[in-house]
Formats: structure tokens, C-alpha cells, sequence
């Protein structure tokens, strides 16, 4: 029956996607106001699917529930669209896809791919502190030490669901992922272009066993992403170099999950004047704050560097 439900649902987006030859998105979390930083990567995404007769759409990556206020919502469509970036139908929202999610994980879970895990931040910290442990940091922070991998724990609260990086990779090929690549039209934040096999070693060791639902139940953003970007028929995914790192997780994932891959563009980041990539908490800098300054359109493109 999962089956049915799964294949359902994504088998009109995809037979509409195939005479489309560019569909991007712009993905913000209304937790706080857009910046110089979401201008950049809204505009040269809209630019590009506008250059290529395509779809620009809009998502609201809302599952942040302590964060996310109604009054971002309006404050985002009003910065794009003062911007003159359009997006086409409607909003998607992912506090309403909470089925697709679930769907997807029990997808994983099926496949013997997932477990669950108690272990809080502060678990994770001790447990990589201690002497015969080697700390490593990947996309998500700290690498996991596996704590819980083979516990096999019983349903609960406080239960968080991660995927077990080795199973996945060994359910998958083993050395034959190789041929698992990703396409970047960046160029990445080391000059990395065209296509970009997995590494498997990375995952593994670097990237561990990421969450794929959190200790709430609400779902983690690797997962919501490739779940949604599939379900939208995204082809082109304009994106800031530091979710570069991510990219494989969600090749991964798609592999796993039987989902097509969009090809990436991860473009460089807007920095202050000490070279910090920009915060929703810098006001300073915040759309809302410039314009109410004074500051045209233009002027935004002039200060992003598309002037």
C-alpha cells in the first residue's frame, strides 16, 4: 500500500515535468527577514529559469516550529515580490506535506535503513569527547558516534530517527555508488564543476548517521528537501556554496528513495565587511530594513554585485 501511495503521488509531477526544461525554487525558513544573501540567490535563480522559458517556485520551509512566525510569511512575498521576483502558482508549505514525510521514511525504514536514537546534543558532545573517540565535523556539525546504531530501541518520545550511513551505501552498491553522481553547474566552493561522484568514504566517516526526523517528530531538512524537490519536479536547484557539503546526503537519499536529481548550482555567498556570511539576526542588512531606507531594486543588485 506504501507503494501505491508513494509512486501515486509523484507520477503526474513527473510525467509534467518531462516536456519542462528548467523548473528552480527559492526555499526560505520564515524565521526571520530575508537578506542580502536570499536577494542574491532569488534573483540569479529567477534570472536563470526566466533565461530558460521555465517555472520559478516558492516554498516555505516552515517544520521549524519555535521559529517560524505568521508575520514572515508576508514580509518574504513582500521582499520578492518588490524585488521583481515572480513565482509561479501557489505556495507550497511544508507543515501541510507531514504524510509525504512520514511516507518517505517508512520508505527508509523499510528498507532496514534507519534506527532510533536517544541521544541528546549534549550525548553527542560528551560521547565524541572521550579519549578513544576522533571528533569530526560534517554538514551537520558533529559526526555521530553511533551510539545507538543496534539498539534497536523501542518506539518512545524523545525518539529521533537517523539513517544508518553504512547500511544505506552497502544497501545501495557498495563500491558500485561511484556511478552515483550529482551535476554542478557552480562552479563549488573549490572550484568543483560538471559531474561529481559520491564519496564513500565521506558519508560514511565524514557525514555519519544524519536525522532524518527529529526527537519531536518533525521531520529533518535533508529528508523534506528531496521529498519536496522531487514532488514540485524541480530540475535546476539554485542554492548557496555552503550547502554544498549536503548535496551528496541528498544524492543519496534519492537514490534510496527512487527520486529524480535536479542539477545543483551553488553559487558564492554575500559577507559582511569582516567576511562572515550574512544571519537572519543581522537587521542591518535585512530587505525590510533597506528598503524602508531608502534603497530601489536596483540599488539591492548593485550591492549583491548583479548591478
Amino acid at each position: 500500500m506504501l507503494r501505491c501511495h508513494w509512486s501515486g503521488h509523484f507520477a503526474a509531477v513527473w510525467a509534467e515535468r518531462e516536456g519542462v526544461i528548467h523548473v528552480d525554487r527559492f526555499a526560505p525558513s520564515p524565521t526571520g527577514l530575508l537578506h542580502l544573501g536570499h536577494a542574491y540567490s532569488a534573483l540569479i535563480g529567477h534570472a536563470m529559469a526566466e533565461a530558460a522559458g521555465g517555472r520559478y517556485l516558492l516554498r516555505m520551509e516552515d517544520l521549524d516550529r519555535g521559529r517560524v512566525r505568521p508575520e514572515y510569511y508576508a514580509a518574504i512575498e513582500a521582499d520578492l515580490t518588490w524585488l521583481g521576483v515572480r513565482w509561479h502558482g501557489d505556495v507550497l508549505w511544508q507543515s501541510q506535506r507531514l504524510g509525504l514525510y512520514a511516507a518517505a521514511l517508512e520508505r527508509l525504514e523499510a528498507q532496514g535503513l534507519v534506527y532510533r536514537c536517544a541521544c541528546t546534543r549534549r550525548d553527542i558532545a560528551e560521547a565524541v569527547s572521550a579519549p578513544q573517540e576522533s571528533r569530526s565535523i560534517g554538514p551537520d556539525g558533529l559526526v555521530y558516534p553511533g551510539t545507538c546504531r543496534g539498539r534497536a530501541l523501542p518506539p518512545g518520545p524523545d525518539r529521533a530517527h537517523r539513517l544508518d550511513m553504512r547500511a544505506a551505501v552497502t544497501a545501495l552498491g557498495g563500491a558500485r555508488l561511484r556511478r552515483l553522481t550529482f551535476t554542478e553547474a557552480g562552479p563549488g566552493p573549490a572550484g568543483e564543476t560538471g559531474e561529481i561522484p559520491l564519496d564513500l568514504d565521506a558519508l560514511i566517516e565524514g557525514t555519519g548517521d544524519i536525522v532524518l526526523a527529529r526527537r519531536d517528530g518533525t521531520p529533518a531538512y535533508h529528508l523534506a528537501v528531496v521529498v519536496d524537490d522531487a514532488a514540485q519536479g524541480i530540475t535546476h536547484i539554485t542554492r548557496g556554496e555552503d550547502l554544498f557539503a549536503a548535496t551528496p546526503i541528498h544524492r543519496l537519499l534519492q537514490a534510496l528513495l527512487g527520486l529524480p536529481t535536479p542539477r545543483y548550482h551553488h553559487h558564492r555567498l554575500i559577507r559582511d565587511e569582516a567576511g562572515r556570511r550574512l544571519a537572519k539576526r543581522d537587521d542591518a542588512r535585512a530587505l525590510a530594513t533597506l528598503r524602508a531606507e531608502g534603497a530601489s531594486p536596483d540599488d539591492i543588485r548593485r550591492m549583491v554585485g548583479l548591478g
